[in-house]
């Protein structure tokens, strides 16, 4: 999967989403935008990744950052966008673009009738057994919108009919591109002012450019409870998927479903709990809504995909904080038969050191095993810094860290260290 680029290269359709997108916060509502700039130069002793003929380089990266919340009304959005750009001292990589976004919207179109409208774009690794360089990671862009009538059927019961367009490039030229149709019917009943509980169905049709369709249909109970301090949500039913290819066709079915738990143990420590199994491929969002799940896009079949996640949140009472989570995710490729199956546990913490100081520390633990060679990879990620405030606007950040992948195949393993230093300016 050699490739020079980095990662987004956006297409005309694309460039076009994203200018309208960034375009409406800034000209239609009132709440100031929040700019930030940044400038980083990161020299690293193994910058492929490689188990051999180790290569040190100096990554220098530009960026900018956006984020607009508007304020509540007729229409409503949420957008979180940051651009930059790398150049590599040593011509390790080309000098490429490449970028984040999520962006939510909606506008009340008439009685209970709503507009809804989505994009996501994410750097993705293209294949979990190679290494986590330029080569290997591609840009997805995902968009998504379409009408959503909500009517109340008395004080207790309402009826939700949704119909929605979405389509997944990827930056790469070889990777499954899709365009996708979704229509929704559910029914909510309030049981009271905290229990709500409905059946939803959901139908969609994926068509992708490997001359692919993939048709799922998806039957599920739903559910919503809050107490006090904890809340529950999720659903649970059945999906049938069939996967549709020079005139053939392939088909699976079985339980999905999907929980969330969320408890305030105290006032300053939170506990999450979530776990999904879906039916799908890997032009959806399931990697998004879930950034510890990689698909393999090599493998276009459809996915039996699952994952469970445990998250601890924790602040201090002299300002720090910590964030420790705990995951266990499986992809499964039905038409092909390969399983990946990926642990790990990460963990943030952030500590004042005085005023103007704070320390950082990071660690991560992955491990990866593979059904098709029966072999299985460790990755240790490790890394420390200090953020400086020089005045009201500016940051001075300073950070070092080492990363090491052990696995049962030589040409996967490797080991790099890496030292940072940057800038960070806000205009607001």
């Amino acid at each position: 999967m050699a490739s020079s680029k980095v990662g987004l290269v956006p297409t005309g359709r694309q460039l076009l989403w994203i200018g309208m997108l960034m375009s409406v916060p800034l000209a239609a509502f009132a709440k100031p935008v929040q700019l930030s700039a940044g400038l980083e130069s990161r020299f690293t002793d193994n910058a492929r990744k490689s188990a051999f003929d180790e290569q040190s380089d100096l990554e220098s990266e530009v960026s900018i950052g956006i984020q607009h919340t508007s304020d509540p009304g007729r229409c409503n959005s949420d957008l979180n966008a940051r651009l930059a750009y790398v150049y590599w001292l040593d011509d390790t990589f080309d000098p490429e673009p490449y970028g984040d976004m999520d962006f939510l919207g909606d506008c009340a179109i008439g009685r209970g009738l709503v507009w809804q409208a989505e994009n996501y774009l994410r750097e993705v690794v293209q294949d979990s057994r190679v290494s986590n360089n330029p080569d290997n990671r591609t840009s997805k862009n995902l968009f998504r919108t379409g009408p959503v009538w909500t009517v109340r059927l008395g004080a207790v019961d309402q009826v939700s009919i949704g119909a929605e367009y979405e389509n997944t490039e990827y930056d790469e030229p070889e990777e499954t591109d899709s365009e996708r149709y979704i229509g929704t019917l559910s029914w909510n009943h309030f049981f009271s002012a905290s229990f709500t509980g409905g059946l939803s169905v959901t139908a969609d049709r994926a068509e992708l450019d490997t001359e692919e369709d993939i048709d799922r249909e998806t039957l599920t109970a739903t559910f919503s409870k809050n107490w006090a301090t904890t809340s529950v949500s999720g659903e649970a039913g059945y999906s049938q998927i069939e996967t549709t290819s020079n005139n053939s066709s392939r088909e699976t079915d079985g339980f999905v479903g999907n929980i969330e738990i969320v408890r305030a143990i105290t006032p300053t420590t939170e506990l999450t709990f979530e776990a999904s199994r879906e039916f799908t491929d890997v032009t959806s969002d399931f990697d998004i809504r879930f950034g510890e799940f990689v698909f393999n896009l090599e493998q276009t079949s459809a996915v039996e995909a699952s994952i469970v996640r445990l998250q601890l949140l924790k602040n201090f009472s002299a300002g720090s904080s910590l964030s420790v989570a705990a995951f266990s995710s499986r992809s499964d490729y039905i038409d092909v038969g390969l399983e990946e199956e990926r642990s790990g546990l990460v963990a943030d913490y952030r500590r004042p050191v005085t005023s103007q100081m704070t320390a950082t520390f990071q660690a991560g633990y992955d491990n990866l095993s593979y059904s098709d060679d029966d072999t299985r990879d460790d990755i240790i990620r490790l890394n420390a810094g200090i953020e400086y405030q020089l005045n009201r606007k500016l940051d001075l950040v300073g950070r070092i860290g080492h990363e090491q992948r052990q696995s049962e195949v030589d040409s996967r393993e490797f080991d790099e260290n890496w030292v940072a230093i940057g800038l960070n300016y806000r205009f607001r």
